[in-house]
């Protein structure tokens, strides 16, 4: 089952199941937290809160595509209840990515944060699929923002004038909602465009915190139920409606040297993450980039992130944000 959630023509709130080239509509629901949260309630699955409430026929799912009408799968209506986050290091091969963009004329900076980098790299490939019971390797993690930095597919992503870079990372995220009594609870997967500053990053890794403050975006399918362990999809960059770039990208615990249970684990083993009602978003990681590859994107080009087993591809272009604050606008009271 793939769920999305979008604007009807009177701009009202729905959530649909993808049904080929249309789109069922879930009776009475307006999001699928809430839907979640019934689910948790009545103590039974997301299929079966959805059997319950029943569907009827919908909007052709290319035109909501096509108009803007499709929302992120999943959110919160108040952005500050929605954690976006992520791990890297997680996949293999995403090592030697993050080396060969960590480069520096500098062959001492470049060996210093080399050796970083293939610690965590070797801790998650030695412990970081754990047996059933036991905690595993702790991966690196990041703060991405909170809901308000999230685009709906289609969307541009709002580049800062200060960015360095404007960059894709096509991943697999993972959606959650957490219960009354603080229980997280995964509704399934979406596809993720992560979108990172990697020139800010590269000048040293101890920027990775400030390079990853960027819009970003997921969906536009949330896919319910468990993740296929092998998984191959293709990420692209056009310009001009043209193929800039174009790679394949591996995703799925049989790709990574992580499982997904260790790095849920270590997501959600920080009480402040267990707030009943709230939603979180983690990104997987990746080992694909294409600014590994020496490719810099610009406004006007789209990012294309498809998979398969996740239905409709992940569609953003590259815009730009409002001003940032100037120097000593901070003002004291």
């Amino acid at each position: 089952m793939r769920l999305i959630q979008f604007e009807n023509a009177q701009g009202q709130r729905q959530v649909g199941i993808v049904d080929g080239d249309r789109v069922q509509v879930v009776r009475d629901s307006r999001s699928t937290r809430e839907l979640a949260l019934a689910a948790i309630r009545r103590q039974h699955s997301l299929r079966d809160e959805i059997g319950r409430r029943g569907s009827e026929p919908g909007p052709d799912y290319a035109a909501l595509l096509r108009n803007g009408q499709v929302l992120p799968p999943l959110d919160h209506e108040d952005p500050a209840h929605c954690l976006i986050s992520g791990t890297g290091l997680t996949h293999l091969g995403s090592a030697s990515t993050r080396d060969k963009m960590h480069q520096q004329p500098n062959q001492a900076e470049a060996e210093a944060g080399m050796t970083d980098t293939m610690r965590i790299f070797k801790w998650g490939l030695e412990g970081g699929k754990p047996a059933a019971g036991q905690v595993g390797a702790q991966p690196e993690w990041f703060y991405k923002g909170d809901g308000s930095i999230v685009v709906r597919p289609g969307a541009d992503f709002p580049v800062p004038p200060f960015a360095e870079d404007a960059g894709e990372e096509p991943e697999l995220t993972g959606l959650y909602v957490i219960g009354d009594d603080g229980q997280p609870y995964r509704l399934g997967y979406a596809l993720g465009n992560e979108f990172s500053d990697h020139v800010m990053e590269r000048r040293n890794y101890l920027y990775l915190a400030h390079s990853k403050l960027r819009f970003c975006a997921y969906g536009p399918e949330l896919r319910v139920g468990e993740l296929p362990r092998n998984l191959v999809g293709r990420s692209r960059i056009l310009r001009d409606g043209q193929i800039l770039w174009e790679k394949e990208f591996l995703s799925g615990e049989d790709n990574m040297c992580h499982s997904l249970a260790n790095l849920e684990f270590h997501h959600f083993k920080y009480a402040q993450f267990l707030r009943p009602g709230d939603v979180h978003v983690h990104y997987f990681g990746t080992a694909t980039l294409s600014f590994a590859d020496g490719v810099k994107a610009h406004p006007g080009d789209r990012f294309q992130i498809s998979l398969d087993a996740f239905g409709a591809p992940l569609e953003n272009g590259i815009g730009e944000s409002p001003r940032p604050l100037d120097i000593g606008q901070v003002r004291a009271l």
